[in-house]
């Protein structure tokens, strides 16, 4: 297995910091920030200390989707392990993801919190990788611009693994 070294921990957080700075401008305190888990935790965790650091202190939640499992590739359909524990009616989301890849979680979620009455959905991802057709969403905020290739730490996996490496490699071969 060929790894490489595409972002370093300084650089993660010099992006994240970038982004936070861009949201913080679209944001109030009364919007709702949703962590797509289990891959954008390490994500929302460093915004949302980012954006307390910049006098933003929106509320929190976590919305718990699937479609990969631990395969490299999407299965094509979307399971949700856990909904929102707060209510989003009449109040602006900030969907918060680790990867834009074929886009079916951030749709998904998207759709959930407009039939929730979200008032607006913002999307912020980390790392956004190129793709073949059109996706059907388009991230609002993106801290960086990845490879087509399998990524891996930062919150990103491998069967589970590596989500805890805070810089970003690429994983070929097998």
């Amino acid at each position: 297995m060929a790894r490489e070294q595409l972002l370093g921990e300084e650089e993660v957080q010099t992006r994240v910091a970038a982004l936070a700075r861009a949201v913080a401008g679209r944001i109030d305190d009364d919007t709702v920030c949703v962590c797509l888990l289990t891959g954008a935790l390490w994500f929302a965790g460093d915004v949302m200390r980012e954006l307390a650091r910049l006098g933003r202190n929106p509320r929190f939640d976590c919305l718990w989707l699937a479609s990969y499992g631990d395969a490299e590739v999407s299965s094509g359909r979307v399971r949700v392990h856990a909904p929102l524990q707060r209510p989003v009616e009449g109040a602006r989301v900030l969907l918060l993801d680790d990867v834009l890849d074929s886009g079916l979680s951030l749709i998904t979620a998207r759709d959930m919190m407009q039939a929730a009455g979200a008032s607006e959905v913002l999307t912020a991802v980390f790392a956004r990788k190129p793709w073949p057709t059109e996706r059907g969403v388009v991230a609002d905020f993106v801290a960086w611009e990845a490879p087509a290739r399998y990524i891996i730490g930062y919150g990103m996996d491998a069967a589970g693994r590596y989500r805890g490496l805070p810089d970003i490699w690429a994983e070929d071969g097998g």
